[in-house]
């Protein structure tokens, strides 16, 4: 297998793009992989990036170290001067890569490592899968330290675990283990440690496969389908099947059908 590596800020992210999957790790090991703000506009630059080239089907989000991403850097925060309006600017930003990680039209997997906490469950909970390793924890802790979830979370986690679910760890701050998450729906599934990145390219892999056109297509479809009447999603539905059957990607599964063998899709 070849890798090609490339790092735009080796201080924030390790970034590696394997065949039609990029990889991006979160690189701050020593602060437990906790969010400062260039790490926020690297990885909107990251994403950006993704966006834009047709080789990238699928991202993988993972940290360096013992932890995916513990959220806020406590300690910068406390030695931080910033006005109320460049407090505002930071929290847009979190927000912004929730909504890159949402909009993105290719899947992206959370392969939740470790500590999964604040801004770090944020992210995972905005990914189009979860896997998580066994004893990786997940939580959102703000009401502990007076603050509030952001990201989409509270539209995104009822969603996903139910409304009863969601309350509890919302309200409480409890951190869950890989296991239970996955038991409550939160995870897709989860692994031993030491498998997790081999099942979240696998399952990435699987993703590259299918065809760019209809995964962008559904990825809207179903994200937006929570606030869409049933009419309205319909009609969705038939322009998206009707824009698939445009593309050179619709004839050649048709034809790798016909001819029993696995289609070459293209993007286009």
């Amino acid at each position: 297998m070849t890798q090609a590596s490339s790092s735009p800020s080796p201080e924030t992210l390790n970034i590696i793009h394997t065949g039609g999957v990029l990889e991006i790790r979160f690189n701050r090991p020593h602060r437990l992989n906790a969010v400062v703000e260039t790490l926020y506009t690297d990885l909107l630059a990251a994403l950006a990036s993704a966006e834009a080239d047709d080789d990238i089907r699928a991202v993988i989000l993972t940290g360096e170290g013992r932890a995916f991403c513990v959220g806020a850097d406590m300690k910068e925060h406390g030695g931080a001067k910033r006005t109320l309006f460049q407090r505002r600017q930071y929290l847009q930003l979190g927000n912004d890569v929730c909504e890159a990680i949402l909009r993105l039209r290719k899947p992206v997997i959370a392969a939740v490592n470790g500590y999964a906490l604040g801004a770090g469950a944020e992210m995972a909970v905005s990914c189009d899968f979860i896997v998580m390793a066994d004893e990786a924890q997940i939580g959102f802790p703000e009401t502990s330290i007076g603050t509030c979830v952001g990201g989409g979370v509270s539209k995104l986690l009822p969603q996903l675990v139910g409304l009863n679910m969601a309350r509890q760890l919302l309200f409480t701050g409890r951190r869950i283990d890989g296991e239970e998450a996955k038991r409550i729906g939160l995870a897709t599934s989860s692994w031993p440690q030491d498998s997790l990145l081999n099942e979240a390219h696998r399952l990435a892999g699987d993703l590259a496969k299918q065809a760019p056109v209809s995964i962008a297509m559904l990825k809207r479809l179903v994200n937006q389908g929570g606030h869409t009447d049933l009419e309205g999603q319909l009609q969705q539905e038939l322009d998206a099947v009707f824009t698939c059957s445009t593309t050179e990607d619709w004839q050649e599964g048709v034809d790798a059908f016909a001819e029993k063998r696995t289609p070459n899709f293209k993007g286009q």
